[in-house]
Protein backbone atom coordinates (compact mmCIF):
# COMPACT_ATOMS: atom_id res chain seq x y z
CA UNK A 1 0.00 0.00 0.00
CA UNK A 2 2.75 2.41 0.84
CA UNK A 3 4.79 1.73 -2.33
CA UNK A 4 0.91 2.48 -4.51
CA UNK A 5 0.95 5.27 -2.37
CA UNK A 6 4.86 6.84 -3.60
CA UNK A 7 3.90 5.61 -6.96
CA UNK A 8 0.88 7.56 -7.37
CA UNK A 9 2.96 10.59 -5.51
CA UNK A 10 5.14 10.41 -8.81
CA UNK A 11 2.88 11.92 -11.18
CA UNK A 12 2.12 15.66 -11.16
CA UNK A 13 -1.75 15.34 -12.39
CA UNK A 14 -2.34 12.76 -9.14
CA UNK A 15 -0.49 15.43 -6.73
CA UNK A 16 -2.74 18.51 -8.45
CA UNK A 17 -5.83 15.85 -7.59
CA UNK A 18 -4.41 14.87 -3.79
CA UNK A 19 -3.72 18.54 -2.69
CA UNK A 20 -7.17 20.03 -4.30
CA UNK A 21 -9.44 16.72 -3.77
CA UNK A 22 -8.32 17.28 0.18
CA UNK A 23 -8.65 21.22 0.06
CA UNK A 24 -12.11 20.66 -1.14
CA UNK A 25 -13.13 17.93 0.77
CA UNK A 26 -12.54 19.71 3.89
CA UNK A 27 -14.43 22.56 2.73
CA UNK A 28 -17.91 20.81 1.44
CA UNK A 29 -17.57 18.46 4.84
CA UNK A 30 -17.68 21.66 7.04
CA UNK A 31 -20.67 23.23 4.72
CA UNK A 32 -22.32 20.39 4.83
CA UNK A 33 -22.91 19.57 8.89
CA UNK A 34 -24.72 23.18 8.58
CA UNK A 35 -26.51 22.63 5.22
CA UNK A 36 -27.92 19.08 6.15
CA UNK A 37 -29.23 20.95 9.66
CA UNK A 38 -30.68 23.45 8.16
CA UNK A 39 -32.56 21.69 5.46
CA UNK A 40 -30.65 23.30 3.05
CA UNK A 41 -28.78 20.47 1.49
CA UNK A 42 -30.68 19.98 -2.05
CA UNK A 43 -29.23 23.78 -2.74
CA UNK A 44 -26.00 22.23 -2.95
CA UNK A 45 -27.68 19.64 -5.32
CA UNK A 46 -29.48 22.73 -7.32
CA UNK A 47 -26.31 24.73 -7.22
CA UNK A 48 -24.12 21.57 -8.78
CA UNK A 49 -26.87 21.55 -11.87
CA UNK A 50 -26.18 25.12 -12.24
CA UNK A 51 -22.89 24.70 -12.63
CA UNK A 52 -23.19 22.44 -15.30
CA UNK A 53 -24.87 25.17 -17.05
CA UNK A 54 -21.92 27.58 -16.55
CA UNK A 55 -19.28 24.84 -17.22
CA UNK A 56 -21.29 24.45 -20.83
CA UNK A 57 -21.20 27.90 -21.56
CA UNK A 58 -17.36 28.23 -20.83
CA UNK A 59 -16.60 25.16 -22.76
CA UNK A 60 -19.04 26.14 -25.79
CA UNK A 61 -16.72 29.98 -25.84
CA UNK A 62 -13.81 28.37 -24.35
CA UNK A 63 -13.70 30.67 -21.27
CA UNK A 64 -12.20 29.52 -17.84
CA UNK A 65 -15.38 27.08 -16.60
CA UNK A 66 -14.06 28.31 -12.93
CA UNK A 67 -14.61 32.26 -13.49
CA UNK A 68 -17.15 31.54 -15.18
CA UNK A 69 -19.23 29.75 -12.70
CA UNK A 70 -18.27 31.77 -9.29
CA UNK A 71 -19.97 34.29 -9.83
CA UNK A 72 -23.22 32.64 -11.16
CA UNK A 73 -23.26 30.10 -8.77
CA UNK A 74 -22.94 32.89 -6.18
CA UNK A 75 -25.77 34.61 -7.80
CA UNK A 76 -28.07 32.02 -7.63
CA UNK A 77 -27.29 30.95 -4.29
CA UNK A 78 -28.53 33.98 -3.13
CA UNK A 79 -31.58 33.74 -5.11
CA UNK A 80 -32.44 30.67 -3.59
CA UNK A 81 -32.46 31.32 -0.45
CA UNK A 82 -34.36 34.81 -1.16
CA UNK A 83 -36.80 32.68 -2.83
CA UNK A 84 -36.93 29.94 -0.73
CA UNK A 85 -37.90 32.62 2.39
CA UNK A 86 -40.29 34.83 0.50
CA UNK A 87 -41.67 33.28 -2.16
CA UNK A 88 -45.07 31.24 -2.14
CA UNK A 89 -43.26 27.70 -4.16
CA UNK A 90 -41.80 25.87 -1.22
CA UNK A 91 -37.97 25.75 -1.58
CA UNK A 92 -37.91 22.49 -3.03
CA UNK A 93 -39.49 23.26 -5.54
CA UNK A 94 -37.89 26.23 -6.60
CA UNK A 95 -34.10 24.05 -6.45
CA UNK A 96 -36.24 21.84 -8.85
CA UNK A 97 -37.18 24.25 -11.01
CA UNK A 98 -33.71 25.95 -11.23
CA UNK A 99 -31.97 22.39 -11.49
CA UNK A 100 -34.12 21.48 -14.59
CA UNK A 101 -33.75 24.49 -16.38
CA UNK A 102 -30.10 24.63 -15.66
CA UNK A 103 -29.25 21.44 -17.35
CA UNK A 104 -31.89 21.92 -20.24
CA UNK A 105 -29.68 25.53 -20.96
CA UNK A 106 -26.74 23.46 -20.36
CA UNK A 107 -27.74 20.97 -23.20
CA UNK A 108 -29.07 23.55 -25.58
CA UNK A 109 -25.91 25.27 -25.42
CA UNK A 110 -23.72 22.45 -25.95
CA UNK A 111 -25.66 21.84 -28.96
CA UNK A 112 -25.02 24.72 -30.90
CA UNK A 113 -21.74 23.44 -30.89
CA UNK A 114 -20.30 20.26 -31.83
CA UNK A 115 -17.27 18.74 -30.75
CA UNK A 116 -17.05 19.46 -27.22
CA UNK A 117 -18.45 15.72 -26.13
CA UNK A 118 -15.32 14.85 -24.02
CA UNK A 119 -15.00 17.88 -22.06
CA UNK A 120 -18.71 18.03 -21.23
CA UNK A 121 -18.62 14.26 -19.97
CA UNK A 122 -15.49 15.26 -17.58
CA UNK A 123 -16.95 18.48 -16.19
CA UNK A 124 -20.55 16.09 -15.48
CA UNK A 125 -18.66 13.20 -13.99
CA UNK A 126 -15.24 14.90 -12.97
CA UNK A 127 -12.09 13.69 -13.92
CA UNK A 128 -8.69 14.25 -12.30
CA UNK A 129 -6.73 14.52 -15.61
CA UNK A 130 -8.43 18.30 -16.53
CA UNK A 131 -6.70 20.04 -13.77
CA UNK A 132 -4.24 22.16 -14.97
CA UNK A 133 -1.37 24.30 -12.62
CA UNK A 134 -3.44 27.27 -12.72
CA UNK A 135 -6.87 25.49 -11.94
CA UNK A 136 -4.63 24.15 -8.43
CA UNK A 137 -3.38 27.98 -7.52
CA UNK A 138 -7.26 28.89 -7.81
CA UNK A 139 -8.51 26.45 -6.02
CA UNK A 140 -5.71 26.59 -3.15
CA UNK A 141 -6.29 30.00 -3.10
CA UNK A 142 -10.44 29.70 -2.79
CA UNK A 143 -10.12 26.91 -0.22
CA UNK A 144 -8.12 28.69 2.19
CA UNK A 145 -11.06 31.77 1.98
CA UNK A 146 -13.80 29.35 2.20
CA UNK A 147 -11.86 27.64 5.48
CA UNK A 148 -10.60 31.72 7.17
CA UNK A 149 -14.45 32.83 6.78
CA UNK A 150 -16.11 29.79 8.14
CA UNK A 151 -13.50 29.45 11.09
CA UNK A 152 -13.55 33.37 11.19
CA UNK A 153 -17.99 33.59 12.01
CA UNK A 154 -17.83 30.00 13.49
CA UNK A 155 -20.31 31.44 16.34
CA UNK A 156 -22.48 33.12 14.05
CA UNK A 157 -22.53 29.98 11.84
CA UNK A 158 -23.61 27.67 14.56
CA UNK A 159 -26.43 30.21 15.95
CA UNK A 160 -28.09 30.83 12.41
CA UNK A 161 -27.59 26.66 11.89
CA UNK A 162 -29.43 25.33 15.00
CA UNK A 163 -32.16 29.02 16.03
CA UNK A 164 -32.46 31.61 13.51
CA UNK A 165 -34.74 33.62 15.99
CA UNK A 166 -32.66 32.91 19.20
CA UNK A 167 -29.89 34.28 16.41
CA UNK A 168 -31.90 37.50 15.59
CA UNK A 169 -32.83 37.84 19.11
CA UNK A 170 -29.05 38.40 20.25
CA UNK A 171 -28.31 40.49 17.34
CA UNK A 172 -26.36 38.50 14.49
CA UNK A 173 -27.62 39.16 11.39
CA UNK A 174 -29.37 36.41 9.84
CA UNK A 175 -29.90 37.11 6.38
CA UNK A 176 -25.91 38.18 6.05
CA UNK A 177 -25.05 34.87 7.43
CA UNK A 178 -27.41 32.65 5.40
CA UNK A 179 -25.97 34.21 2.26
CA UNK A 180 -22.31 34.03 3.61
CA UNK A 181 -23.28 29.98 3.81
CA UNK A 182 -24.96 30.14 0.46
CA UNK A 183 -22.00 31.85 -0.68
CA UNK A 184 -19.28 29.40 0.67
CA UNK A 185 -21.50 26.15 -0.60
CA UNK A 186 -21.39 27.71 -4.09
CA UNK A 187 -17.66 28.28 -3.88
CA UNK A 188 -17.24 24.56 -3.06
CA UNK A 189 -18.84 23.44 -5.46
CA UNK A 190 -17.24 25.35 -8.04
CA UNK A 191 -13.73 23.63 -6.43
CA UNK A 192 -14.70 20.43 -6.88
CA UNK A 193 -16.78 20.27 -10.34
CA UNK A 194 -13.17 19.41 -11.69
CA UNK A 195 -12.70 16.72 -9.72
CA UNK A 196 -16.50 15.27 -8.90
CA UNK A 197 -17.99 16.63 -12.08
CA UNK A 198 -21.13 19.10 -11.35
CA UNK A 199 -23.43 15.71 -11.07
CA UNK A 200 -21.43 14.42 -8.10
CA UNK A 201 -19.85 17.29 -6.12
CA UNK A 202 -23.33 17.15 -4.12
CA UNK A 203 -22.21 13.95 -2.52
CA UNK A 204 -19.30 16.01 -0.86
CA UNK A 205 -21.48 18.06 1.20
CA UNK A 206 -24.24 15.41 2.22
CA UNK A 207 -22.41 12.63 2.75
CA UNK A 208 -19.85 13.18 5.69
CA UNK A 209 -22.51 14.96 7.56
CA UNK A 210 -25.15 12.32 6.96
CA UNK A 211 -22.84 9.42 8.24
CA UNK A 212 -21.61 10.87 11.14
CA UNK A 213 -25.16 11.28 12.30
CA UNK A 214 -25.45 7.95 12.12
CA UNK A 215 -23.22 7.78 15.74
CA UNK A 216 -22.18 11.44 16.99
CA UNK A 217 -24.77 13.90 17.85
CA UNK A 218 -23.25 17.59 19.20
CA UNK A 219 -22.82 20.21 17.07
CA UNK A 220 -18.41 19.77 17.54
CA UNK A 221 -18.40 15.86 17.31
CA UNK A 222 -20.27 15.62 14.62
CA UNK A 223 -18.25 18.45 12.40
CA UNK A 224 -14.90 16.82 13.18
CA UNK A 225 -16.12 13.08 12.40
CA UNK A 226 -17.70 14.93 8.94
CA UNK A 227 -14.13 15.62 8.05
CA UNK A 228 -12.22 12.65 8.91
CA UNK A 229 -15.13 10.57 7.09
CA UNK A 230 -14.53 12.93 3.66
CA UNK A 231 -10.40 12.73 3.81
CA UNK A 232 -11.26 9.26 4.18
CA UNK A 233 -13.39 8.85 1.47
CA UNK A 234 -11.64 10.97 -0.52
CA UNK A 235 -8.19 9.43 -0.38
CA UNK A 236 -9.65 5.85 -0.64
CA UNK A 237 -11.74 6.36 -3.60
CA UNK A 238 -8.48 8.17 -5.25
CA UNK A 239 -6.27 4.72 -4.45
CA UNK A 240 -9.17 2.56 -6.08
CA UNK A 241 -9.59 4.49 -8.41
CA UNK A 242 -5.53 4.23 -9.82
CA UNK A 243 -5.83 1.40 -8.82
CA UNK A 244 -8.54 -0.17 -10.81
CA UNK A 245 -8.78 2.57 -13.47
CA UNK A 246 -11.81 3.55 -12.29
CA UNK A 247 -13.88 6.84 -12.56
CA UNK A 248 -12.69 9.20 -9.38
CA UNK A 249 -16.14 10.72 -9.00
CA UNK A 250 -18.14 7.84 -8.89
CA UNK A 251 -15.47 5.70 -7.06
CA UNK A 252 -15.22 8.70 -4.40
CA UNK A 253 -18.80 8.61 -3.81
CA UNK A 254 -19.17 5.21 -3.56
CA UNK A 255 -17.08 4.86 -1.03
CA UNK A 256 -18.84 7.45 1.23
CA UNK A 257 -22.23 5.64 0.40
CA UNK A 258 -20.34 1.99 1.98
CA UNK A 259 -18.91 4.30 5.09
CA UNK A 260 -22.50 5.31 5.57
CA UNK A 261 -23.90 2.70 5.65
CA UNK A 262 -21.31 1.26 8.22
CA UNK A 263 -21.92 3.93 10.56
CA UNK A 264 -25.51 3.23 10.38
CA UNK A 265 -24.97 0.04 11.73
CA UNK A 266 -23.10 1.04 14.34
CA UNK A 267 -25.33 3.69 15.28
CA UNK A 268 -28.35 1.29 15.41
CA UNK A 269 -26.24 -1.34 17.41
CA UNK A 270 -25.15 1.57 20.10
CA UNK A 271 -28.96 2.67 20.27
Amino acid sequence: MINTIIEMLSYPFLQRAILVGLMVSVCASLLGVTLVLKRYSMIGDGLSHVAFGAMAIAVVYQLNPMLVALPLLIIVAFSLLRLSENSNIKGDAVIGLISVSSLAFGVLIISIKKGVNTDIYNYMFGSILSMNQSDVYLSIALSLVVLFLYFKYYDEIFSVTFDENFAKATGVNVGLYNGLIASLTAITIVLGMRMMGSMLISSLIIFPALTSMRIFSTFKTVIISSVIVSIVSFLIGIILSYLYSLPSGATIVTVNLILFIIFSIIGYIKK
